[in-house]
């Protein structure tokens, strides 16, 4: 059992490390801020009120991903939304530096839009995938048991979704 000053830094330091990455996911599964803020949120109640149950502290990403998605699933669930449909357009701001800067960062959030909206047209499990290992960095074997699938099913949906993903954006970028 830890004392509550323990508790409290080595939640604050997971917290600090993990919070724009969740909120990162969330957003890129739901494109709904209050939604995605409340899921982050909730998620870190729970990682604080269980942060003396979790036995190997190695896993607690692994263990905040998951809760995450079942918190997604569980908003899709209740609002009966169709996971494949759901879209809304990115909204992010640019920091003005510079003319090049902000050139440089239009073209990037410009391929950004593009891919999210192709990822978008793709099937939920296969855009899933993809951002647990694009966004998330999550190795495949981290992967596989978050979502209780083989490795070799992650590998091949994170193939096929790449794949469809260069076609869609080769014919919008020629």
């Amino acid at each position: 059992m830890q004392n509550s000053s323990q508790k409290i830094i080595e939640f604050t330091l997971v917290y600090n490390q993990n919070k724009k990455k969740l909120y990162n996911y969330a957003f890129k599964m739901l494109w709904d801020q209050p939604a995605c803020e409340d899921i982050i949120q909730n998620t870190f109640i729970k990682l604080f009120e269980n942060l003396d149950k979790i036995r190997n502290t190695d896993r607690i990403e692994v263990w905040l991903y998951t809760t995450v998605r079942n918190q997604i699933f569980t908003l899709f669930r209740n609002k009966k939304v169709h996971v494949d449909q759901y879209y809304v357009e990115d909204s992010d701001e640019l920091e003005i530096d510079s003319s090049y800067k902000l050139a440089e960062q239009y073209e990037e959030m410009e391929l950004k839009e593009i891919i999210m909206t192709e990822l978008n047209k793709l099937p939920i499990e296969q855009r899933e995938v993809y951002l647990l290992k694009e966004y998330g960095g999550f190795s495949y074997k981290e992967i596989s048991g978050m979502r209780n699938i083989d490795e070799e099913l992650v590998k091949s949906r994170l193939h096929k979704t790449r794949q469809k993903l260069i076609k869609q954006i080769s014919k919008v970028l020629v």
